[in-house]
């Protein structure tokens, strides 16, 4: 289960914003999860619950998770599609020259500060 190392790498992440900006408290922490990143928001939350008990500034925080969707990139035909719906195969031209542009990342998109 990478969930909780997301996890525990994210919290570490957020309290460093914490301390360099002098803050005291966070109210939510938005997560944006790639649709194949392998990350599963479930874990992710239940490991954002257990793991918050233990830090100085984020143990009443709440999770915002958000989805990012996969998109591939066909090289022919110079077009995108959803890659959970047609994998590597261009559903436009057939071709199997694409590359996945986006949905296997995380991102902490926003931290906000009571």
């Amino acid at each position: 289960m990478h969930e909780l190392g997301t996890v525990l790498y994210v919290i570490e992440q957020v309290e460093n914003v914490v301390e360099e900006n002098h803050l005291s408290q966070v109210g939510s922490v938005t997560l944006q999860i790639g649709e194949v990143s392998g990350i599963i928001p479930q874990y992710i939350e239940d490991a954002w619950k257990w793991a918050i008990k233990e830090s100085k500034y984020l143990k009443e925080t709440e999770l915002k998770v958000e989805k990012l969707d996969a998109v591939t990139y066909c090289e022919d035909c110079k077009k995108t599609y959803p890659t959970v719906k047609y994998a590597k195969i261009c559903p436009y031209c057939g071709s199997e020259h694409t590359y996945l542009i986006t949905g296997n990342e995380y991102i902490i998109k926003e931290i906000e500060a009571c």
